[in-house]
């Protein structure tokens, strides 16, 4: 049975301190609600993660760094390794979110060489993929996602493409006032998984978490995560306030 997964993506947002309150927060209400059968994950800034790895209970809050180098090692000033995301103890990386990709211009080849660099040093990747309003306006959406699948993760052999969750995000509901509905939230993690399923076959798209990454809160999060694909969330904002993360961790 695939991994339900409720990620928090803190962006540039916290001191230390802060996160490491808000960590223990999270640890805490978590522990006291008995959260059960969801994979509890905390996306921090670089400067965050051996703090809060200390500060949580790892058996139930797992750490991920936002990002990682597309290098080893070297001369690459500002830039923060896999394997020095893995010595802090965090366990997931978040790679391609729309900003890193929009922003920094991260590009397909820059992905494919990020993504074989955290799994070879035991990270799990949280893959994102999504298109913006201009491409849903014009109905292109399911081809390009299916574009930045398959020049990035589809690349990867079935032993590894196994390692890793996928979150989609529509950029376009996003900070936009248009929102997107449960419905066309399901249509598309259904049509990645039988993308997956025709490039891996369908015992691997069963095994593959899912993630919805577009304004997911505690109102909306039962609806959605009731639905037959989606297998929790990539959550932004709600996700830097210890009450409204725990209400979308116990959606379930």
């Amino acid at each position: 049975m695939r991994k339900k997964i409720v990620a928090g993506n803190w962006k540039c947002n916290t001191t230390i301190q802060e996160g490491v309150e808000l960590a223990k927060a999270v640890n805490e209400l978590a522990a006291k609600s008995g959260v059960k059968n969801v994979v509890v994950v905390l996306g921090t800034p670089f400067t965050h993660l051996a703090s809060v790895v200390a500060a949580v209970d790892t058996n139930l809050i797992d750490v991920a760094a936002q990002n990682c180098a597309a290098e080893a090692k070297g001369a690459y000033t500002g830039e923060v390794s896999a394997a020095m995301v893995k010595s802090t103890g965090a366990e997931y990386v978040i790679l391609g979110h729309s900003e890193r990709r929009e922003y920094y211009g991260e590009t397909s080849e820059t992905l494919n060489k990020k993504v074989a660099l955290a799994l070879a040093n035991g990270l799990t990747p949280i893959y994102c993929c999504g298109e913006a309003l201009s491409i849903r306006e014009a109905n292109e959406q399911n081809a390009y996602v299916k574009t930045q699948l398959e020049e990035t993760i589809f690349n990867l052999s079935v032993e590894d493409f196994s390692k890793l969750a996928i979150a989609y995000e529509p950029i376009w509901a996003i900070g936009t006032g248009v929102t997107a509905s449960t419905a066309q939230a399901q249509e598309m993690l259904a049509y990645i998984r039988g993308l997956i399923s025709n490039k891996f076959g369908k015992a691997v798209a069963e095994e593959t978490s899912i993630l919805y990454g577009g304004s997911c809160n505690a109102k909306n999060a039962p609806e959605l995560f009731a639905q037959p694909d989606i297998d929790g969330g990539l959550i932004g904002g709600a996700s830097l306030k210890a009450e409204d993360f725990l209400g979308i961790i116990t959606a379930y």
